[in-house]
């Protein structure tokens, strides 16, 4: 097929120059060949497209070529992406499948070689990604940057494998993703110094503007289930050159509903100078990340899309390389046959595998704060029935479980407030990083039947109550849809709608599940080995 040969005419945002002026612009085998100051134009604005600065695919349990066609009709055209995910399922198979998976899209998918998988000792992955590995995936694959260093204590001791995976990017003069929760004043400054230039864990703006003032570049967040935009916002017009817009981890439901754009016309309401914010989500990753996204100069690809105002930012339609690949709200891309890949290797679990004996002590619960993937630890009489620790939904203290899907062992058990269920369970296999199966419920054998729920579909999300079951098999990977990215949304907003019908408050249950299995964000969290105590970083007794 021949690239595209056309003009088309409207309000030209020049973000480099901080202009918007009538033009036309005039594309040649698919790129800008020129752009022509006019008398006047069309009532509608071209600007570059915008791009997700940190983002894992997986999360929207769609395979790239999903996401894309659900993204580009917000006018997202790229996305930087971090595949560990994938990673710690399959290694790097994994992360070659998206790869291979994302090359049948137009949309520009921008890979970075993951850099902790898995990203704790204290968990089991299905693969690890070592220093050799990492090697290959820049030297064969061309990939952008070193994926989020989440090993802080790793990067602050100097530990070979850590400091060896830092060297070789710094080497190779490609950039580092940070993820460092917390983390400030001289710990900051050390990490910081690493060489590791991004951070998208910041929730106020205190730790923000310190990790700016000692050269850090800032990815405002808005995911699923972390939120920080409304908190975070004014840092685009404090710092225009050193923030980008990014989601994390974003759900599919929320895809449908809109993505970065739906920022961009929050920072309007809020006041932001527009070009400020509109180069937060073109030209600063752009620049970081040395990617080929057009930027609406001569020469540039044809990537840029058309809105009906720069307050409404209603996007009209969006192109690539020349070709319109979104209109009026619709995608036009089309669906691409998919692989199925997984690593799932654990049998069904009984009631009494979920039983757990009292001891002295209190009982520790993982607290939940909605909006927010950090946790807090709490202390609770306990609840007993039978001999045995129980769930009590009457103080909202819900029996956790986080059980190996790699190999057949005894399920983790701990405890966790903050859910909201009153009856039935949840389980999910996309629980980060490792993926094993994370599950929540009232009584032990709704949480067995949940997850057993995900172990015989292989993977996916899941509620059991006493009345029915209901799931969403994620086949790719126990993490990913095979299926069609519009029909996977509505499954997971059933799903959702259960969870918020059992009694759950949260924004987005499922992945406040999901992050309950991250160890790597304090304070208290459960991997399928147990406890783990994310301010010490240590295993610890669910008793205390």
């Amino acid at each position: 097929m021949p690239n595209p040969n056309f003009k088309i005419s409207g309000n030209i945002v020049d973000l480099f120059n901080r202009r918007t002026f009538p033009g036309t612009i005039t594309v040649v085998n698919g790129r800008i060949a020129s752009i022509r100051d006019t008398a006047e134009a069309d009532p509608q604005f071209i600007l570059p497209g915008l791009i997700d600065a940190h983002i894992h695919i997986e999360s929207s349990m769609l395979v790239p070529t999903e996401f894309a066609r659900l993204a580009v009709a917000h006018g997202t055209l790229a996305a930087v992406c971090d595949p560990h995910e994938i990673a710690n399922v399959l290694g790097l198979p994994g992360i070659e499948f998206m790869l291979e998976n994302a090359g049948q899209s137009p949309f520009k998918f921008y890979f970075g070689a993951s850099s902790c998988v898995p990203a704790t000792p204290f968990e089991t992955a299905g693969a690890r990604i070592d220093l050799a590995d990492i090697k290959a995936l820049f030297s064969k694959n061309k990939l952008k940057f070193l994926s989020e260093m989440m090993n802080v204590p790793g990067v602050l001791n100097k530990i070979p494998e850590v400091a060896a995976k830092l060297k070789l990017t710094r080497e190779l003069g490609l950039p580092i993703d940070g993820h460092a929760p917390g983390l400030r004043g001289p710990d900051a400054e050390k990490y910081i110094a690493a060489g590791i230039s991004t951070d998208h864990e910041c929730v106020t703006l205190a730790e923000a503007r310190e990790k700016i003032a000692n050269g850090m570049k800032i990815q405002i967040r808005e995911g699923s289930a972390a939120r920080n935009f409304d908190e975070l916002h004014p840092l685009i017009d404090e710092y225009p050159d050193q923030c980008m817009l990014c989601s994390d981890d974003k759900h599919p439901d929320d895809l449908v509903r809109g993505h970065i754009n739906l920022l961009v016309r929050r920072g309007i309401a809020a006041g932001l100078d527009i070009y400020n914010l509109l180069r937060a989500t073109a030209v600063i990753p752009v620049e970081h990340y040395q990617l080929d996204l057009g930027l609406l100069r001569e020469g540039d690809p044809a990537d840029f899309i058309i809105v009906d105002g720069l307050t409404s930012f209603n996007v009209k339609a969006a192109y690539l390389a020349g070709r319109k690949v979104a209109e009026e709200g619709q995608s036009l891309l089309l669906s691409k046959p998919i692989e199925v890949i997984n690593n799932f290797n654990c049998r069904p679990k009984s009631t009494a595998d979920f039983a757990v004996e009292p001891a002295e002590g209190l009982l520790k619960t993982i607290d939940i704060i909605p909006g927010q993937l950090v946790t807090k630890s709490g202390l609770v009489e306990p609840s007993l029935s039978n001999g045995n620790v129980v769930a009590d939904e009457t103080r909202d203290v819900l029996k956790l479980t986080v059980v190996n899907r790699y190999r057949d062992t005894s399920p983790a058990i701990g405890f966790a407030r903050g859910m909201g269920i009153k009856s039935g369970a949840l389980a999910s296999s996309v629980a980060h990083d490792s993926h094993n199966i994370v599950a929540v419920g009232t009584t032990d054998e709704l949480l067995g039947r949940a997850v057993n729920l995900i172990i015989e579909n292989q993977g996916g999300i899941a509620a059991a109550t006493e009345d029915d079951n209901l799931v969403l098999p994620l086949p790719v990977a126990g993490i990913m849809s095979a299926g069609d990215g519009l029909e996977t949304a509505r499954l997971y907003e059933q799903l959702d709608r259960k969870a918020k019908q059992l009694g759950s408050n949260l924004p987005a249950p499922f992945m406040s599940l999901s992050f309950l299995a991250l160890l790597v964000i304090p304070e208290l969290k459960l991997s399928d080995q147990g406890l783990f105590d994310g301010v010490n970083f240590e295993l610890t007794s669910v008793f205390g």
